[in-house]
């Protein structure tokens, strides 16, 4: 059986939901945890289903150091010069996206994951990072936006990018507020991204 999220709003070592930051008052935390707790609740109808587990599980594996973004930049790569300029900014990018992240924010940010001791159906790599904010929602929506620019396919890589991000409430790893923080960065670098590194007008490519 999954267990059901505890809602805590104290700082000990218990606490699960609420973030460790003295900006934000007790009834902030308060309703961030609530918000958490509704949406994981529901994952619940589906947690347990083979195809549902099968998709979360998965795409949760390849969003583990943006493998599915590095593989769907080379794949775009092979098509043109200009695709493959697009494939090498998004992969250094993704490559300032995680010093950025895992180096960065989440250092000042000391939150409590879901708890890990329930019962999965399939295995998955434990983070041992702070779970604010959502790495793979961060990458998946920095990759979506570097590598959606000028290509016919990109309704895909949002598409992904959702159901990667989202796999992570399905499979506990974070909670549903890590996810939409990570999002919302990943989007803001994506454009700083396309901003600093402009891909070549498609004139000058011979």
């Amino acid at each position: 059986m999954w267990a059901a999220p505890t809602l805590v709003t104290g700082e000990g070592r218990g606490h699960r939901y609420g973030l460790r930051v003295p900006l934000l008052s007790s009834a902030t935390r308060q309703r961030v945890a609530e918000f958490d707790a509704r949406v994981d609740g529901w994952f619940d109808p589906i947690r347990g289903h083979p195809v549902a587990d099968r998709v979360f599980y998965a795409a949760s594996e390849l969003g583990d150091f943006s493998l599915i973004w590095l593989i769907l930049g080379a794949v775009r790569g092979l098509r043109s010069e200009r695709d493959w300029h697009a494939a090498v900014r998004a992969g250094l990018g993704l490559g300032a996206e995680s010093l950025l992240v895992n180096v960065g924010i989440k250092s000042l940010f000391r939150r409590t994951r879901p708890p890990w001791d329930v019962d999965r159906p399939m295995r998955i790599r434990r983070p041992r990072t702070s779970s604010f904010p959502s790495g793979h929602a961060t990458s998946a929506f920095a990759a979506a936006g570097l590598l959606s620019e000028d290509d016919p396919l990109w309704p895909l890589y949002y598409a992904i990018a959702v159901i990667v991000a989202t796999s992570r409430v399905h499979v506990k790893i974070h909670h549903a507020s890590d996810i939409l923080a990570g999002a919302a960065i990943g989007v803001v670098l994506g454009r700083v991204g396309r901003r600093l590194s402009p891909l070549p007008p498609v004139e000058s490519i011979v």
